[in-house]
């Protein structure tokens, strides 16, 4: 990527710190070889970029006039601000202006707007958000869908098994990744009526699903790619960001108080600031939704510049391995369409007008 041959588009106005974060990440991506869009205010953004005296070759403006806040409701934004920073960075992927974009905005808009404009693939039913836990052995973990979908079917679980399988391989390079259901017991015969068919089902699909697993092996390194519906996953996750952060901070305290030695205390401090970066969600960047047509990284509001950086890189290489086309070939002998399901193409907008 060092001659910029992947752009990515990034929609600048949507961060709780917009545009400031998005730029500075911007610059940084820059450097590391990604051509990137910034999408919002142009004027705002040109202030910024004198701000930080850099106007880099690879970083472009392209104006939008209209922002879609947090507190919006993300279906009447969606319809109402077309010409919204989200709207217009998601319009340069479908026109093949950008192969991926990055938003650290409204996720409920994010995802709407990336099915309204993108449109799902072709053997999907659902896009799925996907993110990545650290485990033990140096191990990582792609746990999906962690928000996208409150309420799902047994066949879009077996779907999301494919898509997080196909991420744990190309992304995580995991040879044969191992598929688990996420329940609670490891007894196929444990949970709801949602996992038990979805068990029945993946036991006979061509992967290698080796069970239900429980909350407690999300970090242990049992599997490598955990399978639940949205609601389940974000309360997974959003419970394990903060226990990471009390973690950090009760273990600050401990060594303040316990140790004497100024050496133990740096050596202790440098294996915490270790453990810090392993669960710091800004290592990854941000969450791929899964599904759509191009490729759509959703960040925190809160990112920091380090998180906005790596979820541009983390886009621009999903970009690059085609991990959309490659999802859409393994879905397409799984795929299980609902009798009189619309095609992805009736969700796609053609058009502006």
């Amino acid at each position: 990527m060092a001659s910029h041959s992947i752009t990515i588009a990034v929609d600048a106005m949507g961060g709780d710190h917009a545009p400031q974060r998005e730029v500075e990440g911007a610059l940084l991506a820059a450097e590391q070889g990604v051509r990137v869009l910034l999408v919002g205010n142009e004027e705002l953004l040109r202030a910024e970029l004198r701000r930080h005296a850099q106007n880099h070759p690879a970083v472009d403006i392209v104006h939008a006039s209209e922002v879609v806040a947090m507190a919006d409701a993300a279906a009447r934004a969606v319809r109402q601000k077309r010409d919204s920073s989200i709207r217009v960075a998601t319009r340069l992927v479908r026109d093949g202006k950008a192969q991926g974009v990055v938003s650290a905005g409204n996720t409920g808009a994010v995802m709407a707007t990336a099915k309204i404009v993108l449109g799902t693939l072709p053997s999907v039913d659902r896009p799925a958000l996907a993110a990545v836990f650290p485990a033990l052995g140096g191990k990582k973990v792609v746990m999906i869908d962690v928000g996208a979908n409150v309420d799902c079917k047994p066949e879009q679980l077996v779907q999301f098994a494919v898509m997080g399988e196909t991420y744990a391989r190309l992304m995580l390079h995991v040879k044969n990744p191992r598929i688990g259901l996420l329940s609670i017991g490891s007894e196929e015969f444990k949970g709801n009526e949602l996992t038990r068919e979805a068990h029945r089902r993946l036991q006979n699909a061509r992967m290698n699903f080796v069970g239900n697993v429980e909350g407690r092996d999300l970090y242990n390194g049992k599997v490598d790619v955990i399978v639940c519906d949205g609601f389940t996953g974000n309360v997974a996750l959003k419970i394990s960001e903060g226990l990471a952060d009390t973690i950090k901070h009760l273990m600050q305290e401990a060594l303040s108080s316990t140790i004497a030695s100024k050496v133990g205390y740096a050596l202790s401090r440098q294996a915490l600031a270790e453990i810090s970066k392993q669960m710091d969600y800004a290592e990854t960047g941000g969450a791929p939704l899964l599904g759509v047509k191009g490729i759509c990284t959703i960040c925190h509001g809160s990112s920091n510049v380090h998180a906005i950086k790596n979820a541009i890189r983390l886009t621009a290489e999903f970009a690059a391995r085609h991990i959309d086309e490659k999802i859409d070939s393994e879905l397409s002998g799984l795929a299980t369409k609902e009798q009189g399901h619309l095609p992805a193409e009736a969700f796609t907008e053609h058009s502006d007008e």
